[in-house]
C-alpha cells in the first residue's frame, strides 16, 4: 500500500483578496505567508514529513506553475512534489491530478490517495497518520471537527430564515481535510461524477453519492482553512503557540 497526496490550489480566493491589502489584492490565499512561509509550503512541509508519503501533487492554475516549481525549489522540499495544471473547479483540479498520478505511478486500487485543502496550513503529522489509517481499515475517510454549537435546521424565506429543527450536535461534524479513500474508489466516483455531470462540494460528498460508508478522524480546530485575513493572524498564533 502507497500513499500519494493531492493539494488543489488553484482557487483564487476572492474573500481573501478583495480590499485586503495583504499581499496583494491579486494574491491567491494559497500564497500568501504566515511566519515568512507561503501557505501552500506550510501544507507540503507537513505532508512530506510524513514516511508513507509517496509522492504530493499540487494542482494549480496554468499561470502560477512556475511560482509553485520556485517555491519548491526555494524551500528545497525535494522531488517528491509534482505540480499539474488545475481547473476553474475543485473537482476538475483533484481529477487532474489523479489523472496524473495515476499515470506516473501506476496507482493501484489498494493504494491511498489524500486530498487536503491547499488553504489549511497547519495540518499535523499525527492527524495525517490516523486518516491513512483509517482509509486503510474502512476504504474512506475525512477529517471531521465536532460541532460545539447548537445546530438549527432552517427554511429560507423571502424575509430570512425560521427554524424548522434542532439537531442534535452529536450526529454532526464540520468537514475538514484530509479526505481520503482508496485510490480505486476514488476514480470510480470521479468518473461516475462526470459522467453524470455532478459536482460535488468535497471529496467525501462524491463517496457519499456512491454508497460508500466514509469514516470519520478526529480534526483539531487548529486545523483551520484560512478565508479570512484574520485566520492569518490565528494561524500564525497556532504556530507560535507549537513553538514553546
Amino acid at each position: 500500500m502507497r500513499v500519494f497526496v493531492i493539494l488543489p490550489a488553484a482557487g483564487i480566493g476572492t474573500r481573501m483578496s478583495v480590499g485586503s491589502g495583504v499581499g496583494g489584492a491579486s494574491t491567491p490565499k494559497q500564497f500568501l505567508t504566515i511566519a515568512g512561509v507561503p501557505v501552500l509550503v506550510h501544507c507540503l512541509r507537513a505532508f512530506l514529513a510524513v514516511e508513507r508519503v509517496q509522492a504530493v501533487y499540487v494542482a494549480v492554475r496554468g499561470t502560477e506553475i512556475e511560482r509553485v516549481q520556485a517555491q519548491i525549489a526555494h524551500f528545497g522540499l525535494g522531488n517528491k512534489v509534482h505540480v499539474v495544471e488545475g481547473g476553474d473547479q475543485r473537482q476538475q483540479s483533484v481529477s487532474n491530478a489523479l489523472a496524473l498520478l495515476v499515470a506516473e505511478n501506476g496507482c493501484t486500487d489498494d493504494d491511498v490517495v489524500l486530498v487536503h485543502d491547499a488553504a489549511r496550513p497547519l495540518i499535523d503529522a499525527a492527524t495525517i497518520e490516523r486518516t491513512i489509517d483509517a482509509v486503510a481499515e474502512h476504504g474512506a475517510a475525512i477529517v471531521g471537527l465536532p460541532a460545539v454549537d447548537t445546530i438549527k435546521q432552517v427554511e429560507r424565506t423571502a424575509h430570512g430564515a425560521i427554524v424548522t429543527a434542532t439537531i442534535p450536535r452529536e450526529r454532526i461534524v464540520q468537514a475538514q481535510t484530509p479526505q481520503g479513500a482508496r485510490c480505486g474508489l476514488l476514480r470510480q466516483v470521479f468518473a461516475e461524477a462526470e459522467a453524470d455531470g455532478f459536482v460535488g462540494t468535497d471529496e467525501s460528498s462524491l463517496l457519499e453519492r456512491a454508497g460508500i460508508e466514509v469514516a470519520v478522524v478526529a480534526g483539531t480546530a487548529r486545523n483551520l482553512k484560512i478565508t479570512q485575513h484574520g485566520d492569518l493572524e490565528l494561524a500564525e498564533f497556532y504556530l507560535r503557540q507549537g513553538k514553546t
